[in-house]
């Protein structure tokens, strides 16, 4: 599963790593966007299996950040 950016922005930080067990809705990075911190949750619970940005890295609203295996 697919875990996308929701606004255009700089990931400010990365919470998960590959092999974390998540919830749904838990954090998995924050953006930064027009000086606001903006979060990207986990559509479900599940396993991060790919992160694909790392801080610092701009992106696209839409943009698949991140992948994970549903539980």
């Amino acid at each position: 599963m697919d875990i996308k950016a929701h606004i255009t922005g700089t990931v400010w930080k990365v919470e998960a790593q590959v092999g974390d067990e998540v919830e749904e809705e838990e954090i998995v990075m924050i953006l930064e966007s027009m000086k606001m911190e903006m979060p990207i949750e986990a559509p479900a619970d599940g396993t991060i299996t790919e992160i694909l940005v790392k801080p610092e890295d701009s992106v696209q609203e839409g943009q698949v950040v991140a992948r994970m295996e549903e539980d």
